[in-house]
């Protein structure tokens, strides 16, 4: 595959992965607080079987393309590798953030109903939400390398 075109094909999904989390924190996460615990369970359980499964393919889609990016631009666009690179191990923690934090706490969430909330779930929450924003905040910093890469490129 040309480089252009998996490069094209790599930013338009780093760009879907970080548009899942932006869009979450920008509506949602930012007033989490303001929502009682049934409506914070049904909003919960809802988003979490709205992306489950299509963020199980985009996701690694995405590292696929980027490390293909990579690969097909290692020798000749040095400058753009490196970028492509920062931009790649961003997702990567984007991706640890949420195989290890956020999924098993979804997981919980989608177990619980008003009357079976745990004691603490006002402090998993707030871990839950303390993540996303991280790694909203990752995936949009790997979107930005990954974007100047490709402007670095093409210069």
């Amino acid at each position: 595959m040309k480089l252009k075109a998996t490069e094209f094909i790599a930013l338009l999904l780093t760009a879907l992965v970080t548009a899942v989390f932006w869009g979450t924190w920008f509506t949602l996460t930012r007033s989490l607080d303001n929502f009682a615990p049934a409506e914070f369970i049904h909003i919960g359980k809802t988003i979490i079987a709205n992306v489950a499964i299509p963020m199980r393919i985009i996701m690694p889609a995405t590292l696929v393309f980027m490390v293909l990016v990579m690969w097909q631009s290692h020798r000749g666009y040095k400058p753009s590798f490196h970028l492509y690179t920062v931009a790649f191990l961003l997702m990567i923690v984007t991706l640890i953030i949420t195989v290890a934090i956020e999924v098993p706490i979804d997981n919980q969430i989608k177990t619980w109903t008003e009357n079976t909330l745990p004691a603490n779930w006002e402090s998993l929450r707030a871990t839950w939400d303390r993540f996303h924003t991280t790694r909203t905040f990752t995936s949009i910093a790997s979107f930005c390398f990954f974007a100047l890469g490709i402007i670095k490129r093409i210069k």
